[in-house]
């Protein structure tokens, strides 16, 4: 397939004049697809985490130092290099699964039940004894999710035509926010309930809670068995080894560089730090919440309550102000937003433990997440060639995470030497050349624009 015939039109942009009513964006979002977009972003949300945020609350809770909690923070780098592997998951077929399910929903499953099973490990091992059995069991989650992320991206984009692909991202981010919600304050509140009045590092009582998000996985795992597998996308068949390479490893790159050719290296340093603020920010927000104080029950129920309504308003709002203005618009509200609520935590830290404040906290940060979430993602799909769209996404996604996850394995360094309060405000400060690179992205591609979303 030439790369300027119908593979290409997949990532045609939709009309940047607003034409979707709030009546027929709400069918959208009761239909069929989004439905199934809530349950597997709810799956592929679930283990980020809870390797990652939910653990550094249980690694500090059991005493370990900060900086090696920021360096631990470095298994989530594999959510970076997932790119590396996607060729696999976009081309290669799993003995048997891929005859029973598909293509997509194969790999979906395999990575599903690996997510399981590492949960599992990480319940079983106790980090005061072995950090390293922790750690070799959040890595197997991270590349498990890794996978699944890889696949479930290629099934959206697969799934619906690109206009619907905002919906579709804000349905999908408000099941993958839900389930970190429910793997940070849900993980919380089961744990504090198996705990009971005792204080302190309970292991048992951790082990209880990850032993029910690993069960939690089972939501995915009968989503992907119940959905229809997208129809196949036409790959001519590879004579050779070398052909292969060129199709599945080069191509994809290749491709997407030709169709944007010089605004390729705006778009990709846009990619590159839009989330750089929440990320970097995100891996010492559980061990703030225990040195300022906090119990498990009062950040369960603060993000159980206020996180779940305002990150169901912010996917919300974000998916359908962009359906109707335009993704660089809200891409550029979003990005302002996470920037300005990192400094309402600056603000807590000197405030001091206070769960009236943590709630309004708590609340504009869901919000803005939810809003900056929806229209990213949204713009990502948009970039996307079909013919290759688990490995270009897969790309995207990883250089997404790439530099905001190694600056914030550094996170705990800063905090020792420069507080709490201090090391928020930098992170708010890392948003600025975002809001620059937005709106140089949205100007290229008003004035030459071969696929990506007018703002």
């Amino acid at each position: 397939m030439s790369d300027a015939q119908p593979a290409a039109s997949a990532a045609t942009p939709p009309s940047p004049e607003p034409r979707t009513g709030w009546a027929d964006t709400l069918r959208i979002y009761l239909a069929p697809n989004s439905l199934r977009m809530l349950a597997l972003g709810f799956s592929a949300g679930l283990p980020l985490l809870l390797v990652l945020g939910t653990l550094s609350f249980r690694l500090r809770e059991a005493g370990i130092d900060r900086s090696t909690i920021g360096y631990l923070s470095w298994v989530g780098l594999a959510y970076g290099f997932k790119w590396v592997w996607a060729p696999l998951v976009d081309r290669v077929p799993l003995p048997g699964l891929t005859r029973w399910l598909g293509r997509r929903r194969s790999w979906l499953l395999l990575a599903q039940l690996g997510v399981a099973a590492g949960l599992v490990g990480m319940a079983l091992a106790d980090p005061r004894v072995s950090l390293a059995g922790v750690v070799w069991c959040a890595l197997v989650v991270a590349f498990a999710s890794a996978t699944q992320d890889i696949a479930l991206d290629a099934y959206r984009i697969e799934s619906a035509p690109t206009d619907l692909q905002p919906a579709l991202a804000a349905s999908y981010q408000t099941g993958y926010r839900l389930a970190m919600i429910w793997a940070g304050a849900g993980v919380l509140w089961v744990a504090a309930r198996a705990q009971g009045a005792t204080t302190g590092y309970d292991n048992a009582a951790w082990a209880a809670a990850y032993l029910v998000m690993a069960a939690s996985m089972a939501l995915g795992v009968l989503t992907v068995l119940i959905s229809p597998e997208p129809p196949p996308v036409p790959q001519k068949p590879a004579r050779t080894a070398g052909e292969w390479v060129q199709s599945a490893l080069i191509e994809p790159f290749a491709d997407f560089f030709r169709r944007y050719k010089w605004q390729a290296a705006l778009i990709l340093a846009l990619i590159a730090v839009y989330r750089i603020s929440d990320v970097v920010m995100g891996i010492m927000a559980n061990p703030f919440y225990v040195d300022m104080g906090y119990t498990k029950d009062e950040v369960a129920a603060v993000t159980k309550i206020y996180g779940v309504v305002m990150t169901l308003v912010g996917a919300f709002v974000g998916g359908s102000l962009a359906l109707r203005f335009g993704v660089m618009r809200i891409l550029m509200l979003g990005a302002l937003l996470s920037a300005l609520t990192n400094l309402l935590f600056a603000w807590l830290a000197g405030y001091g433990h206070s769960v009236p404040a943590l709630i309004a906290v708590v609340s504009a940060d869901n919000l803005a997440s939810g809003i900056a979430s929806a229209a990213f993602v949204g713009y990502l799909s948009s970039l996307t060639n079909i013919s290759y769209s688990a490995t270009q996404y897969a790309l995207f996604s990883s250089l997404m995470l790439m530099l905001p996850k190694f600056v914030a394995g550094f996170s705990g360094d800063y905090v020792n030497a420069f507080g709490y309060a201090g090391f928020f405000t930098s992170t708010a400060l890392l948003g600025l050349p975002v809001l620059v690179l937005v709106a140089l992205a949205a100007r290229s591609s008003r004035s030459n624009r071969p696929a990506a979303l007018d703002g």
